[in-house]
């Protein structure tokens, strides 16, 4: 309308005529935004909060958002947009707290950076914390609304540019939001004949923001009540007495505390095997996109052949204890070479894996919890960040909340887990350290470890008369491998 009035004033100042341009030509510095009104006042108690720039409303490119708040609505949510410069512009903590004075049930950001400064203030006399939502107590979701094209984004491993990985991923995980994807691309428009213009706008994508509402709302379905849970631990890093290893974390016990939280008895490891036919997965395969399936069978060949299935049905470690799902996650390639193909965005996983992830989906848990770093769904192949559906995490896990313990000294390794499955990581501390003392009558033993390594390259004669004498007081120790 301000366009409008500003084209009808050039026009008129030309000496042409121009009829008046009715309503409000200003737009407020901040204020509460509805698709199919425009600016309002303040809505009262609202489930759902999307937070924009101000510079898209003026501009009139504001597509993704009236989407993103219509999708909201369909899924039941009363949602409201609210737009100011940025997040860090001065007064907008406060005038959020006055117009939303209990907060809503959630707020979906689409700007980019974070809302913190300095030790998470703004310095201006904001409120500290995530500014400006620091004194809500609700989950903060993040989707981003690429300045590429999508041509771009299909064609890039890596997902969104680096300056939009930094802008709307990156900076905004300093304030601990969720990211739920992107959901609008930058595209140009036809070519206007008599303003001899062609806009560059923000398109959304039907697909990708239903991915992303669907997060949001699997998440708000889960505050709600949380009673069906998966808990799933790993096979790393290989060996069948380390199974449901994790860095830095008892896991096996951790499983036995969440269970006392949901008020379920579960043991520290599945106590069972669940068998899923090969006909069931088939049917489930089929709903895989066709290219994860040609990958798959050209990787692994006929399910059949894998060695978790037997008799025409897969055999899952798993087991049920109410409505909790106690799981170890299955083998992602082969046994031999677990070490190599761990962390390989490049390998497909075998059918099992597959198998196991699409069970779980018919399961109607409400979410999963990794207990501890780290399992091997985050380095599936596909994009880096914002995945399509042609990337295998996003294929496997649909939008199942992930809650994930993991050890605070890896944040890369965490940071994958967030950005590729859209985890919210619980930082846990890596365990003390104890002191220890060397058992009476060993002292001998060591001194000779300690003279071997002295005399290793440097005596040769030396050195093998200490490897017979350091095995024969190991041997009355008691030790069979030396």
């Amino acid at each position: 309308m301000a366009a409008q009035a500003a084209l009808a004033q050039m026009a008129i100042a030309s000496g042409l005529q121009a009829a008046p341009v009715p309503g409000v030509k200003t737009l407020p510095a901040m204020g509460f935004y509805d698709p199919d009104r425009g600016v309002v006042a303040a809505p009262g108690p609202v489930a759902a909060l999307v937070t924009f720039y101000r510079s898209w409303l003026a501009a009139a490119d504001v597509a993704p958002i009236d989407a993103l708040i219509r999708a909201l609505r369909e899924r039941g949510m009363s949602a409201v947009g609210a737009f100011a410069p940025s997040l860090k512009a001065p007064g907008l903590s406060a005038w959020l707290a006055d117009a939303l004075p209990g907060g809503p049930e959630l707020v979906v950001n689409a700007t980019g950076f974070s809302g913190g400064g300095v030790d998470g203030y703004l310095g201006n006399g904001e409120m500290p914390g995530v500014a400006p939502f620091g004194g809500w107590s609700c989950p903060v979701f993040q989707v981003a609304l690429s300045t590429n094209r999508r041509r771009d984004w299909l064609a890039a491993e890596r997902g969104l540019s680096p300056s939009d990985l930094a802008m709307n991923v990156v900076l905004p995980e300093v304030d601990g939001r969720i990211f739920a994807g992107v959901i609008s691309f930058k595209a140009v428009s036809a070519r206007d004949p008599d303003l001899q213009y062609s806009r560059f706008a923000h398109r959304h994508d039907a697909g990708l923001l239903a991915q992303a509402v669907g997060r949001i709302v699997a998440w708000r379905a889960l505050a709600q009540s949380a009673d069906r849970v998966a808990v799933v631990l790993s096979t790393y890093p290989g060996r069948d007495w380390q199974q449901a290893h994790a860095v830095g974390l008892d896991a096996p016990a951790s499983v036995v505390a969440v269970g006392a939280m949901l008020g379920v008895d579960l043991p520290g490891l599945p106590a069972g095997v669940v068998e899923w036919s090969v006909a069931d997965y088939r049917a489930a395969l089929a709903r895989l996109p066709q290219r994860l399936r040609e990958d798959l069978e050209a990787a692994w060949g006929e399910p059949e052949s894998d060695p978790d299935c037997v008799d025409g049905a897969f055999r899952l470690r798993v087991s049920r204890h109410g409505p909790v799902i106690l799981a170890l996650q299955p083998e992602r390639s082969h046994r031999a070479g677990r070490e190599d193909s761990y962390h390989d965005l490049t390998r497909v996983p075998r059918h099992a894996y597959v198998a196991f992830y699409l069970w779980l989906a018919e399961q109607d848990a409400q979410a999963l919890i990794h207990m501890g770093a780290h399992g091997t769904l985050e380095w599936m192949p596909g994009k880096a960040v914002a995945l399509s559906g042609d990337c295998w995490p996003q294929a496997l896990l649909g939008t199942l909340p992930v809650i994930y313990p993991f050890i605070v000294n890896d944040p890369g390794e965490a940071a994958q887990a967030k950005r590729r499955i859209g985890a919210v990581t619980l930082g846990h501390m890596p365990p003390p350290m104890r002191a220890s003392a060397l058992p009476p009558g060993m002292a001998g033993l060591e001194r000779s470890l300690d003279e071997y390594s002295t005399a290793d390259g440097l005596d040769p004669a030396r050195r093998d008369r200490l490897i017979a004498a350091i095995r024969e007081e190991a041997r009355a120790w008691g030790s069979r491998t030396i």
